[in-house]
């Protein structure tokens, strides 16, 4: 299977503003300590949570490429089953990737890798590009996670799917710049 290649995504934030948001939740919920007013720590919370959109919006933008491709490479490798569709390997990435795609996204610091991937494929399969900020309701942004939750189950229902396992269709994952150090010692 072709690898699951993930690109840096920058501007658009500071790259602090999704922590600063967790701890204006956390504040905001009592849970810590805070000095600063509840409409300052509920603004930062929104910048926050905007950030972890546009992440997940680009996250899905590579996802969604691999899914393609993957579909494509079975296509092309003989009796293409009409079941085997884009939902298959988003089932796979989601709930059954391989053991060493886990422990390197573990290596990583991700360590919900289920609700990262599933919930960027919700946000992508919405918005294919980060919609810009005052666009997006406040409601919306404070919740984004339950409305990603529930993209990915409805992506996940829009057609009837083979489900796949890692036996059946191995892969890896990689940062853009680690793969491509790969392929230039290949070609060296």
């Amino acid at each position: 299977m072709p690898p699951l290649i993930l690109h840096p995504f920058s501007g658009g934030g500071d790259a602090a503003d999704p922590l600063e948001g967790v701890r204006a939740s956390m504040a905001l919920q009592g849970l810590v300590p805070s000095d600063d007013e509840e409409s300052v720590l509920y603004q930062r919370m929104l910048v926050g949570r905007y950030q972890e959109v546009r992440m997940l919006v680009f996250l899905g933008k590579d996802i969604f490429r691999w899914l393609r491709q993957c579909v494509e490479f079975v296509n092309s490798a003989g009796a293409p089953d009409s079941r085997i569709v884009e939902q298959s390997f988003a089932a796979l990435v989601v709930d059954d990737p391989p053991e060493a795609v886990v422990r390197k996204l573990e290596s990583w610091g991700v360590t919900d890798r289920r609700a990262v991937f599933s919930r960027a494929i919700g946000i992508h399969s919405i918005f294919q590009h980060p919609p810009l900020p005052e666009t997006l309701s406040p409601e919306f942004l404070k919740n984004y996670h339950r409305y990603a939750d529930h993209a990915y189950i409805c992506f996940q229902h829009l057609y009837a799917f083979l489900p796949l396992t890692t036996n059946q269709f191995p892969f890896d994952i990689y940062a853009s710049e680690e793969y491509a150090r790969i392929l230039s010692a290949q070609w060296e």
